[in-house]
């Protein structure tokens, strides 16, 4: 079966504060399929790390990588948020609402999806790219 890889990372300038998002995909032998990035208003950082894990599994839902020869392909979403892959994973409780339904809009995307998705935790140094986009989008706007 082959991967695809989407590393995502959220972040707001403030908590909360002005935030965005930056997603990138890999193919499974590293090269980079498409970039992503956007601000998504004023958010938390753990509300702009989710935000970016459901834009990655939309933008999969809606792409040719989801065509009917696709679908075994497995996704491996890397995160640095080790809170947010622990909370999606079930390992950890979520207490905040909004978290709650960010919870069931992924829960939904991987309905829709149909394949194997594994989140993971990756060291800040592996998601560098992500965060570097996470802060463009950032310092576009504050021009």
């Amino acid at each position: 079966m082959s991967k695809i890889f989407l590393n995502t990372d959220g972040g707001a300038r403030g908590n909360p504060g002005p935030a965005a998002i930056g997603v990138v995909f890999y193919k499974e032998n590293g090269e980079e399929l498409h970039r992503h990035k956007e601000t998504i208003g004023i958010a938390t950082n753990n509300q702009a790390e989710y935000r970016a894990i459901i834009k990655a599994l939309e933008i999969v839902a809606r792409s040719k990588w989801h065509g009917e020869s696709q679908n075994q392909e497995e996704i491996i979403c890397r995160l640095d948020s080790q809170l947010v892959v622990e909370q999606i994973n079930g390992n950890y409780k979520v207490k905040n609402s909004d978290i709650k339904l960010y919870m069931v809009k992924i829960a939904g995307l991987l309905k829709i999806l149909d394949r194997p998705v594994t989140f993971v935790h990756v060291p800040r140094e592996k998601n560098k790219t992500a965060d570097y986009l996470v802060n463009k989008a950032l310092d576009e706007v504050e021009k």
